[in-house]
Protein backbone atom coordinates (compact mmCIF):
# COMPACT_ATOMS: atom_id res chain seq x y z
CA UNK A 1 0.00 0.00 0.00
CA UNK A 2 2.64 2.44 -1.42
CA UNK A 3 -0.12 5.24 -1.11
CA UNK A 4 0.45 5.54 2.38
CA UNK A 5 3.75 7.42 1.81
CA UNK A 6 1.63 9.69 0.86
CA UNK A 7 0.64 10.66 4.47
CA UNK A 8 4.12 10.33 6.08
CA UNK A 9 4.39 13.71 6.44
CA UNK A 10 6.08 15.77 9.82
CA UNK A 11 3.00 17.15 11.44
CA UNK A 12 0.79 14.02 10.79
CA UNK A 13 1.25 13.29 14.05
CA UNK A 14 -1.37 10.33 13.04
CA UNK A 15 0.37 8.68 10.48
CA UNK A 16 2.00 5.62 12.04
CA UNK A 17 -0.88 4.80 14.04
CA UNK A 18 -3.01 4.89 10.69
CA UNK A 19 -0.23 3.23 8.92
CA UNK A 20 -0.57 0.22 11.04
CA UNK A 21 -4.33 0.00 11.48
CA UNK A 22 -4.63 0.06 7.77
CA UNK A 23 -1.95 -2.80 7.19
CA UNK A 24 -3.42 -4.62 9.72
CA UNK A 25 -7.18 -3.99 7.91
CA UNK A 26 -5.47 -5.02 4.68
CA UNK A 27 -4.61 -8.39 6.57
CA UNK A 28 -7.56 -9.07 7.64
CA UNK A 29 -9.15 -8.06 4.11
CA UNK A 30 -11.40 -5.28 5.54
CA UNK A 31 -13.89 -3.68 2.76
CA UNK A 32 -15.83 -1.82 4.97
CA UNK A 33 -14.81 1.48 6.68
CA UNK A 34 -17.06 3.38 8.76
CA UNK A 35 -15.59 6.97 10.38
CA UNK A 36 -17.47 9.26 12.62
CA UNK A 37 -15.87 12.66 12.21
CA UNK A 38 -14.68 14.05 9.18
CA UNK A 39 -11.63 15.55 8.71
CA UNK A 40 -12.29 19.22 8.68
CA UNK A 41 -9.05 20.88 7.41
CA UNK A 42 -8.56 23.95 9.26
CA UNK A 43 -9.77 27.29 8.11
CA UNK A 44 -7.81 29.93 6.12
CA UNK A 45 -8.23 33.62 5.65
CA UNK A 46 -11.80 33.00 7.08
CA UNK A 47 -12.77 31.33 4.16
CA UNK A 48 -10.51 29.41 2.67
CA UNK A 49 -9.93 25.39 3.99
CA UNK A 50 -7.14 23.59 3.86
CA UNK A 51 -5.13 20.00 5.28
CA UNK A 52 -4.75 19.86 8.58
CA UNK A 53 -1.90 17.09 9.28
CA UNK A 54 -2.17 17.99 12.83
CA UNK A 55 -5.53 16.36 12.73
CA UNK A 56 -4.40 13.18 10.88
CA UNK A 57 -7.00 14.21 8.05
CA UNK A 58 -8.38 10.92 7.96
CA UNK A 59 -11.21 11.10 5.65
CA UNK A 60 -8.31 11.54 3.19
CA UNK A 61 -6.73 8.14 3.98
CA UNK A 62 -9.21 6.03 4.81
CA UNK A 63 -10.80 7.03 1.28
CA UNK A 64 -7.47 6.19 -0.87
CA UNK A 65 -7.26 2.66 1.10
CA UNK A 66 -11.05 2.09 0.09
CA UNK A 67 -10.08 2.92 -3.32
CA UNK A 68 -6.74 0.68 -3.51
CA UNK A 69 -9.03 -2.12 -1.77
CA UNK A 70 -12.22 -1.43 -3.61
CA UNK A 71 -13.75 -1.23 -0.63
CA UNK A 72 -16.35 1.62 0.66
CA UNK A 73 -16.32 4.41 3.39
CA UNK A 74 -19.04 5.51 5.10
CA UNK A 75 -18.04 9.08 6.97
CA UNK A 76 -20.62 11.01 9.01
CA UNK A 77 -20.25 14.42 10.50
CA UNK A 78 -22.85 16.71 12.36
CA UNK A 79 -21.37 19.56 10.44
CA UNK A 80 -22.68 20.39 6.64
CA UNK A 81 -19.32 22.57 6.60
CA UNK A 82 -16.99 19.74 7.76
CA UNK A 83 -18.49 17.54 5.24
CA UNK A 84 -18.00 20.06 2.40
CA UNK A 85 -14.56 20.09 3.20
CA UNK A 86 -14.08 16.51 3.42
CA UNK A 87 -15.81 16.28 -0.04
CA UNK A 88 -13.02 18.93 -1.35
CA UNK A 89 -10.37 16.74 0.29
CA UNK A 90 -10.96 13.52 -1.18
CA UNK A 91 -13.03 14.42 -3.95
CA UNK A 92 -10.38 11.66 -6.29
CA UNK A 93 -12.05 9.32 -4.14
CA UNK A 94 -15.73 10.46 -4.52
CA UNK A 95 -16.81 7.12 -6.00
CA UNK A 96 -15.70 4.90 -2.39
CA UNK A 97 -17.03 7.36 -0.25
CA UNK A 98 -20.83 7.88 1.55
CA UNK A 99 -21.09 11.08 2.97
CA UNK A 100 -23.61 11.50 5.65
CA UNK A 101 -24.60 14.65 7.69
CA UNK A 102 -26.08 13.54 11.29
CA UNK A 103 -25.41 12.86 14.91
CA UNK A 104 -22.90 9.64 15.03
CA UNK A 105 -25.11 8.40 17.36
CA UNK A 106 -27.86 8.36 15.07
CA UNK A 107 -25.85 7.57 12.09
CA UNK A 108 -24.79 4.51 13.79
CA UNK A 109 -28.23 3.33 15.10
CA UNK A 110 -29.30 3.44 11.15
CA UNK A 111 -26.20 1.88 10.09
CA UNK A 112 -27.12 -2.03 8.69
CA UNK A 113 -24.12 -3.58 7.04
CA UNK A 114 -21.57 -5.03 8.77
CA UNK A 115 -18.22 -2.59 9.89
CA UNK A 116 -15.00 -4.36 9.49
CA UNK A 117 -12.93 -1.05 10.57
CA UNK A 118 -14.59 1.72 12.84
CA UNK A 119 -12.85 5.29 13.60
CA UNK A 120 -14.74 6.90 16.23
CA UNK A 121 -13.32 10.64 16.46
CA UNK A 122 -17.24 12.48 16.45
CA UNK A 123 -16.35 14.10 19.33
CA UNK A 124 -12.91 16.37 20.08
CA UNK A 125 -11.65 15.25 23.19
CA UNK A 126 -11.59 18.20 24.75
CA UNK A 127 -15.13 19.01 25.15
CA UNK A 128 -17.93 17.24 28.09
CA UNK A 129 -19.46 14.48 27.38
CA UNK A 130 -16.44 13.24 24.73
CA UNK A 131 -16.07 10.41 26.66
CA UNK A 132 -19.81 9.27 27.55
CA UNK A 133 -20.24 10.28 23.69
CA UNK A 134 -17.48 7.60 22.34
CA UNK A 135 -18.76 5.03 24.86
CA UNK A 136 -22.80 5.03 23.64
CA UNK A 137 -20.62 4.84 20.33
CA UNK A 138 -19.07 1.80 20.51
CA UNK A 139 -22.19 0.50 22.46
CA UNK A 140 -24.11 1.00 19.49
CA UNK A 141 -21.76 0.30 16.97
CA UNK A 142 -21.25 -3.35 18.55
CA UNK A 143 -23.88 -4.92 16.58
CA UNK A 144 -22.59 -3.95 13.12
CA UNK A 145 -18.88 -5.86 14.09
CA UNK A 146 -17.74 -9.02 13.35
CA UNK A 147 -15.18 -11.38 14.25
CA UNK A 148 -11.76 -9.67 13.87
CA UNK A 149 -13.04 -6.10 13.32
CA UNK A 150 -11.58 -3.44 14.25
CA UNK A 151 -11.67 -0.13 16.09
CA UNK A 152 -9.42 2.72 16.12
CA UNK A 153 -10.44 5.16 18.90
CA UNK A 154 -9.15 8.67 18.47
CA UNK A 155 -7.99 11.39 21.04
CA UNK A 156 -6.33 8.78 23.54
CA UNK A 157 -6.78 9.41 27.27
CA UNK A 158 -9.52 11.08 28.79
CA UNK A 159 -11.94 10.47 26.24
CA UNK A 160 -11.01 6.86 25.30
CA UNK A 161 -11.23 5.53 29.27
CA UNK A 162 -14.90 4.81 29.51
CA UNK A 163 -14.77 3.17 25.84
CA UNK A 164 -11.64 1.33 26.29
CA UNK A 165 -13.00 -0.52 29.90
CA UNK A 166 -15.84 -0.91 28.36
CA UNK A 167 -14.47 -2.58 25.36
CA UNK A 168 -11.74 -4.50 27.19
CA UNK A 169 -15.07 -6.24 29.19
CA UNK A 170 -16.42 -6.92 26.26
CA UNK A 171 -14.30 -8.99 24.08
CA UNK A 172 -11.88 -6.43 22.37
CA UNK A 173 -8.06 -6.66 22.59
CA UNK A 174 -5.54 -3.94 22.49
CA UNK A 175 -3.06 -4.41 19.62
CA UNK A 176 -1.75 -0.90 19.38
CA UNK A 177 -1.53 2.18 21.04
CA UNK A 178 0.17 5.25 20.23
CA UNK A 179 -0.03 8.65 21.95
CA UNK A 180 -2.95 10.10 20.16
CA UNK A 181 -4.77 6.61 19.42
CA UNK A 182 -5.58 3.40 20.19
CA UNK A 183 -6.39 0.39 18.24
CA UNK A 184 -8.95 -2.99 19.31
CA UNK A 185 -9.76 -5.84 17.54
CA UNK A 186 -13.09 -7.37 18.39
CA UNK A 187 -13.20 -11.00 19.15
CA UNK A 188 -9.48 -11.89 17.84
Amino acid sequence: MQFLQNYNKPKNIRFKSFEFALNEAKKRNHKTIVETGVARGKVKFLFFSKINWLDGMSTVIFSDYARCINGELHSCDISAQNIKNAKKFSKSNKDFITFVTDDSLNFLSKFNKDIDFLYLDSLDGQFEGASAHQLKEIKIAKKNLKKNSLVLLDDKGDKTNLSIDYMLRNDFKIINETREQVLLSFKS
